[in-house]
């Protein structure tokens, strides 16, 4: 998905905010907010990120509104050739790996790419399993996981220290996509 100068636009006018305003928030000039909207420059990744932090925190979206809640897990001992099936049918890059209820690690497409060998498939996720996901409270400010997601695939939601739903990036784009 393509965030277009016309895409933000709307959004500033959807969050009632001038361009001026909108400058001023992101830390930049506002004939810079004026070129991005009319799609004369091209900006900085740094530059959309904060305008769409600045945007989508107006809203006030909370993770467990927006979140996936049908959360697929495994155990340490599923082997990997079940996780990749897992992967494909849902359409999903990471899976939380639970150990008597408890969150012990993540495998991802990432780790299972990195770790291919012809004897793989057969490997238990234990392996090659990375940390756990972030969690965080269903009632956070989807603004505040921005720079969770920046450094994880997605984050956990938690209630109560159940899990309850799961947020990946894409969950953001979302968001995003909704209000254009």
């Amino acid at each position: 998905m393509v965030i277009s100068g016309s895409a933000l636009k709307r959004l500033r006018l959807e969050a009632a905010l001038t361009q001026r305003q909108l400058a001023e928030l992101v830390d930049v000039s506002q004939p810079h907010i004026a070129k991005i909207e009319k799609e004369k420059v091209d900006p900085r990744l740094s530059t959309v990120n904060r305008i769409l932090k600045v945007l989508t925190e107006r809203e006030g979206k909370k993770c467990g509104e927006i979140m996936s809640r049908h959360v697929i897990s495994i155990k340490p001992s599923t082997r990997v050739a079940k996780v990749s099936q897992l992967m494909m049918k849902y359409a999903i890059s990471q899976l939380p790996v639970l150990e008597g209820g408890k969150i012990v690690g993540t495998i991802t497409e990432d780790s299972i790419v990195r770790n291919l060998s012809t004897t793989l498939a057969d490997e238990k996720v234990e392996r090659i399993m990375q940390a756990p996901l972030p969690s965080v409270p269903e009632d956070t400010n989807v603004s505040m996981i921005q720079p969770l997601l920046q450094d994880h695939p997605a984050v956990l939601v938690v209630r109560r220290g159940e899990i309850v739903g799961i947020m990946a990036r894409s969950d953001l784009l979302k968001v995003i996509s909704k209000a254009l």
